[in-house]
């Protein structure tokens, strides 16, 4: 019970009166049931057309199939046109192929068979054992056919429920039942179609689009019980649905259908947007760019006009709670800000062709947001940190480049914001293409880089550069909810070789240690204490006790910082950039008692040879050289790779899937401790004097704790 109470107090402390008691009410709805007199589940027949279109519009089939292709608001100008596509490569076929063989890609990653059309309320997910398993596709399609007809699977998914009596926190990961019912590969199916015209490509869309609604009843089952997954499920539907208006196979019937899934759908975002704006999270942006859209394409709906205005309020009110003023985003994660610009990109563009503009003040910070990211970027591999969660987000599946790539949305950012690609000619330029029109790839000046900065202070995100290198640290102290415990963590760039790294996420509700294990302090490149994280984690998302970090210095070739996660433990990072890229980076604890200290460090799995306390990273441009040691008393060296047992030598670049890091820790259990750790080549040599470490003989005086 007290401990109940003083998690209560925390969120009350972090999070504020007004989210705590809606958080209550809320509570309240869902066990009283009012939330499903709100929403009641109802068969499709209850409410046809009429039921939702205004009084003048008609409404069989014929009559409004025909007055909706006269009407229709217009779309982006090359979705549905036929216009001339450049040549992006047969990808697009393949995949749309595979899918109509029933494989699909899960978090643009990997690949299931789960049939065609899929069973929509089927869990995919496999244990770790049965996925190290060298099975036959076949094998795997006839035991997932058998796990979808199995009674336990159906009643654990909730088929049958009204969708506020569906949990989504179990060990069994819902995200998997989730990301078919998104649609995401309606994008592969326009583009597969717009490069070969096959009427495969819509005949499928209007198929799966009248399974999805035979085995999803309004308010029913999982996949109605979040507004954000309804939201994204309506982008790619009307994607499509602008995509194959003018195709043989698209008849009255389907477009008078669509109209009433999409009613209903939106009614649903609508009638429990509260939740979502409670969340203080790219939940609202999602669910407010859905009733927007929604409310702009479908001006015939009797309530298009307040899901208009409600959407449009929101968009413009989140952007400026949620983007800060130096770019960065309020989530703390890079995946979730790339999802967030995905949506206000299109916002702006589809608003733009319908006149119906925003304010510059949301351009202004989708353009600091641009910036931002260019700043993080390596170009010549589009790479960026895998900071905060990472949930496999991708909501504009418009290109060939893989999901770890960022140049798709910073060139389209770019060309949205400046007129002018970031980037020379290449497969990232197909979501221009596709929102923007091909005119606007003929300009091939590219912008300017403009001044290079090095802090982000908001979004708690710092650079400190060196000739060929880059270290990039977190530290904030901060205004909403924390993604990752992970305060002074340091990625390091050599080069376009990313040697240390964040281990990602890699599941939001698994098992044991898998329960967002990758979230907490151990996995990331900095110091535990106790084995404690710097924060207090009550639930899979929420953090109370948030830890203060605080810049202490930052100069051209220094950067030091601190946090006081640990009280009384005091936890200092220096990070020095030596000469030719070289660095430094110390780590300074001190308590008045002894203390477990354990400094980690994530690298990428690469060949390696182990001496003593240093490892020899071989990539194919070079082999680099990462030394610890400690500055006073006596410290426990390890490597670990891949632990069967721990979240140690782990890293996830997508959502469901872990692959082989290396962990190296140096730990010590004293009251005090100076950790150091040089990042070098293989020929350097390292040895410490007194407070000096000498690089090749040459003297690096320590800092002064």
């Amino acid at each position: 019970m007290l401990t109940k109470l003083r998690t209560l107090a925390s969120l009350y402390r972090d999070l504020g009166l007004r989210w705590s008691a809606f958080r209550l009410a809320y509570a309240f709805r869902l066990r009283t049931g009012l939330i499903r007199l709100r929403t009641p589940q109802y068969a499709w027949s209850d409410r046809p057309l009429k039921h939702w279109l205004k009084s003048n519009i008609p409404f069989d089939s014929d009559s409004y199939a025909t007055w909706r292709k006269t009407n229709a608001p217009k779309f982006f100008p090359n979705v549905g046109e036929g216009s001339p596509r450049p040549d992006y490569g047969a990808q697009a076929i393949e995949e749309a192929n595979k899918f109509l063989n029933g494989e699909l890609k899960y978090f643009s990653h990997t690949y299931h068979q789960i049939g065609f059309p899929p069973n929509w309320h089927l869990n995919v997910m496999l244990s770790d054992s049965e996925a190290s398993l060298p099975m036959s596709s076949e094998i795997l399609r006839s035991r997932r056919t058998l796990a979808s007809h199995r009674p336990d699977v159906l009643r654990e998914n909730g088929k049958n429920k009204h969708w506020s009596q569906i949990s989504d926190d179990s060990t069994t990961d819902i995200k998997f039942i989730w990301e078919p019912n998104r649609f995401a590969f309606v994008y592969t199916l326009v583009r597969a179609y717009a490069i070969t015209q096959n009427e495969k490509y819509p005949q499928a869309f209007w198929q799966l689009i009248q399974d999805w609604a035979e085995h999803n009843p309004p308010n029913t089952g999982a996949n109605w019980m979040d507004g954000q997954e309804i939201a994204l499920r309506l982008m790619a539907w009307t994607f499509g649905f602008y995509a194959f208006i003018h195709s043989p196979s698209t008849t009255p019937e389907n477009i008078a259908q669509f109209t009433q899934l999409v009613a209903a759908q939106a009614e649903r975002i609508h009638a429990n947007i509260g939740y979502a704006i409670s969340t203080r999270s790219n939940h609202t942006i999602s669910e407010a760019f859905g009733l927007w859209m929604v409310g702009l394409l479908f001006p015939e709906l009797k309530n298009a006009e307040r899901y208009f205005n409600l959407g449009k309020r929101l968009l413009e009110e989140e952007a400026a709670k949620q983007i800060f003023s130096d770019g960065s985003y309020a989530m703390y994660s890079l995946n979730y800000h790339r999802f967030i610009l995905h949506l206000y990109i299109y916002a702006i563009q589809l608003g733009e062709f319908n006149q119906s503009l925003f304010s510059n003040h949301l351009i202004s910070a989708l353009s600091n947001s641009i910036i931002y990211l260019s700043h993080l970027i390596d170009p010549a591999t589009g790479q960026m940190p895998v900071y905060g969660s990472n949930d496999g987000a991708l909501v504009l599946p418009l290109n060939n480049c893989d999901f770890t790539d960022y140049r798709p949305l910073l060139q389209l950012g770019s060309v949205i914001t400046t007129g002018q690609p970031m980037f020379e000619p290449g497969e990232w330029d197909e979501d221009v293409y596709w929102l923007c029109g091909i005119e606007s790839l003929s300009q091939r000046e590219r912008v300017s880089e403009g001044r290079v900065r090095e802090s982000f202070p908001q979004g708690g995100t710092y650079i400190l550069r060196n000739t060929n290198s880059r270290a990039i640290l977190r530290c904030t102290d901060f205004t909403s909810r924390p993604s990752h415990a992970d305060q002074l963590h340091m990625d390091l760039w050599m080069g376009d070789d990313n040697i240390a790294i964040d281990a990602g996420t890699y599941f939001y509700s698994g098992e044991g240690i898998w329960r967002n294990g990758l979230a907490r302090t151990s996995a990331h490149n900095t110091v535990t204490v106790d084995g404690r994280d710097q924060m207090t984690l009550v639930s899979r998302f929420t953090w109370t006790n948030w830890a203060k970090g605080k810049v202490l210095k930052q100069t051209e070739n220094l950067w030091q910082g601190e946090h006081d996660g640990y009280k009384p433990v005091c936890h200092k990072r220096t990070v020095m950039a030596l000469e030719g890229d070289r660095w430094l980076v110390i780590d300074d604890l001190a308590a008045d008692e002894p203390h477990h200290y354990t400094l980690h460090w994530l690298l990428n799995d690469v060949p390696f040879t182990q001496n003593k306390n240093s490892l020899h990273l071989k990539y194919e441009a070079s082999t680099y050289k990462i030394q610890t040691g400690m500055a006073n008393g006596e410290g426990k060296f390890s490597i670990v790779r891949a632990d069967s047992n721990s979240t140690l030598g782990w890293c996830s670049r997508y959502y469901g899937h872990k692959e082989p890091a290396i962990s190296l820790l140096l730990e010590a259990h004293q009251p005090v401790v100076r950790f150091w750790t040089f990042f070098g080549f293989e020929n350097d040599k390292v040895d410490l004097v007194n407070n000096s470490l000498y690089i090749n003989n040459r003297e690096t005086k320590l800092p002064n704790r």
